[in-house]
């Protein structure tokens, strides 16, 4: 299972942010975006929920049913607790007793048993975006986005929830979208690494092996 982008052009305000712009998006793995502030990231990312139209091309290989977006805020439901947030994302993917099932299996790998009765406002932010991550797990998707889902949190925080996350990932057949400007996290995730260019959008390196040897070329080519 892969994504193919093939052709893909999309103009916006009279610029054009994409012109036949070709790229493959592996699964199992978690293949980062970076590149310069306002290159086209996140709307590359938008696109391939289906949030933003395009205006020629073909994406091959998702549907916007089978997607999960996971952003840079949390979006938790403030009124409902960790649980009840998890059974509303889930409640139209599963039965119920299927849902308590996946969510007792979720909230363990992501070491979130103890706050399932806490509600967001009790939670750190680090917590909040394990909720985040968990709920966007939880559903039957084939593909998980993420906009830079770890950029609010502290140098420690972030690469134990990066670690948890990779673990599961090892037991997901998902094709994973990551955008980030920290070439040191996108190096850690030992996936694949996009860099594009500045717009109409061009891909100006992929790197998907010994990517620590690649750490300063990336950044030179991010520049």
């Amino acid at each position: 299972m892969e994504i193919k982008i093939k052709n893909l052009s999309k103009t916006y305000n009279e610029e054009k942010i994409f012109e036949n712009f070709n790229l493959t998006l592996e699964n199992s793995k978690v293949n980062c975006i970076v590149g310069k502030s306002g290159c086209g990231k996140s709307t590359l990312l938008n696109i391939l929920a289906g949030i933003l139209n395009f205006d020629n091309g073909k994406i091959l290989g998702i549907s916007k049913n089978e997607v999960s977006y996971i952003f840079q805020e949390d979006r938790l439901i403030e009124w409902l607790t960790v649980e009840e947030n998890l059974k509303f994302a889930l409640k139209k993917y599963y039965k119920k007793l299927e849902i308590t099932k996946k969510i007792e299996s979720i909230l363990s790998s992501l070491s979130l048993e103890k706050v399932k009765d806490k509600y967001p406002e009790e939670l750190s932010g680090g917590m909040k975006q394990r909720v985040n991550i968990a709920r966007a797990f939880g559903k039957p998707s084939k593909v998980i986005l993420m906009d830079e889902p770890f950029k609010s949190l502290n140098y420690t925080l972030k690469y134990k929830i990066i670690d948890e996350f990779k673990n599961i990932i090892l037991d997901e057949n998902r094709i994973v979208v990551l955008v980030t400007h920290d070439v040191d996290e996108a190096i850690y995730f030992n996936g694949n690494i996009i860099v594009l260019g500045e717009r109409p959008v061009e891909i100006k390196g992929v790197f998907r092996e010994n990517l620590k040897d690649y750490k300063s070329e990336i950044i030179d080519l991010i520049k």
